[in-house]
């Protein structure tokens, strides 16, 4: 059982792993070729940039759930369906999105909060970022389908490859070409380029079960798997919702200095909410299959393996952030006053990802086919505790109080997951799986 975890989470983690470290890095070539206006306005593109994961990551854990309890229980040719189906309603959605975001990029990031001197570098990455809109989301999706099919290690590959190529191309267009932002928009896109070609070796050498081919669309088949995914798209769009709320609330009580400190901050904490999401990416099929198969106590055991991993993973990261942060964050920055005020926002917002690292719950309740505990927990997660908590902390603590507000949402998010969906359901979470549904005979 822990071997099979390792050989699916590990993989993955990696793979987010080295995606976060070429984000880290492409944020050190903004702040030190470019400058702290233009981390700025990266920054305030990121609701855009976490949309798309969104949209990638509910096809991806919505079909792939399907695709694998097919698996599970031996109908393959179901799990090929589903397949194609997702891949082409994927493909529609992103080429349609990719044009829509180009031709009003300026008045998207206005909405964003974009004004002054940041409105025109915040729609120049806008518009360049999103021309590569659909290897962007393919990527996402085809990896989490191939690692479904059985090929999480060519799924790594290709998510590193990318990663490496991005940094590369970071370094050549803004060092050596001077294209500024524009150049870590392009070299984004590129990576992801690079990202897709690698994964379509897995159907070229027919590696696993999936292939691409002739399918009609069944509306029956996309509503779920779009319903099964909603909470992943719902999670990411709770992230999104964060960065918004919390650059207004820096807009209302600071300056473009303390803009650009949340910069680096995202910058930095996009490595634990990767490594994050990576495990939980990495143990869904085990989860998916298991379930389909009616493995149910393997599943248990699954989920409790992705709770340790995950209080392992956050103590890891806050020691090196808490001894070492101070000089990373100089890495993006020379300014003292940007300097000092990153290392307090880091310590106090990593706090956050102990609660966020348990409250994984939404990830598993999808794996398990059941949505609707996964849309209860993002609602007050998106929609009400993180408003609420960063109106009265930015009220009464200022810039400190937009950093801890994470941690009171996810506290406040917690503790109604535990009385609304644990303690008074008869499906006790970590028991669901053997007590909730008939023995097999």
């Amino acid at each position: 059982m822990l071997k099979k975890f390792i050989n699916y989470a590990v993989p993955s983690v990696f793979a987010m792993f080295i995606s976060s470290l070429y984000v880290i890095i492409d944020g050190i070539f903004v702040g030190q070729g470019v400058g702290n206006l233009a981390l700025a306005a990266v920054n305030l593109v990121v609701p855009v940039s976490i949309f798309f994961f969104g949209i990638a990551t509910m096809f991806a854990v919505g079909g792939g759930t399907l695709i694998s309890e097919s698996f599970g229980r031996k109908n393959i040719p179901k799990g090929i369906s589903i397949f194609r189906e997702a891949f082409i309603v994927l493909l529609i959605l992103s080429f349609f999105m990719s044009f829509i975001f180009v031709v009003f990029s300026k008045k998207i990031v206005i909405i964003l909060g974009a004004n002054g001197n940041i409105l025109e570098e915040a729609n120049t990455y806008l518009k360049y970022y999103v021309m590569f809109c659909i290897p962007n989301i393919l990527g996402i999706a085809l990896s989490s389908f191939i690692r479904n099919d059985g090929n999480p290690r060519l799924a790594m590959l290709a998510t590193v490859s990318g990663a490496f190529l991005n940094i590369v191309l970071d370094y050549i267009f803004i060092f050596i070409f001077k294209w500024g932002i524009k150049g870590a928009a392009i070299a984004t896109g590129l990576g992801q380029i690079l990202t897709v070609l690698i994964i379509m070796l897995h159907f070229l050498l027919k590696k696993g079960h999936l292939s691409f081919g002739k399918t009609k669309l069944h509306k029956e088949n996309i509503l779920r798997f779009i319903v099964l995914g909603f909470p992943s798209f719902f999670m990411e769009i709770t992230f999104s919702i964060m960065v918004f709320c919390m650059n207004l609330a820096i807009s209302k009580i600071g300056n473009e200095n303390q803009l650009a400190s949340f910069g680096i901050i995202n910058y930095l904490t996009t490595i634990i909410y990767m490594l994050l999401l990576g495990l939980s990416f990495g143990v869904q099929p085990l989860l998916s299959f298991n379930h389909g198969a009616k493995n149910y106590e393997n599943v248990s055991k699954f989920f409790k393996f992705t709770i340790i991993s995950s209080i392992i993973i956050n103590s890891i990261y806050f020691a090196i952030s808490y001894f070492y942060g101070y000089n990373i964050v100089g890495l993006f920055t020379k300014n003292r006053s940007i300097l000092n005020e990153t290392y307090i926002g880091l310590i106090l917002f990593n706090l956050s990802f102990f609660i966020i690292g348990i409250n994984v719950i939404p990830g598993y309740y999808q794996a398990i086919n059941n949505p609707k505990n996964s849309n209860i927990i993002s609602f007050f997660r998106a929609l009400l505790f993180f408003p609420i908590t960063i109106s009265i902390a930015s009220y009464f603590w200022g810039l400190k109080g937009v950093w801890l507000s994470p941690l009171f949402s996810e506290t406040f998010c917690f503790i109604t997951w535990y009385f609304l969906l644990w303690k008074n359901s008869k499906s006790v979470l970590l028991n669901y799986c053997i007590k909730s549904i008939p023995k097999k005979q």
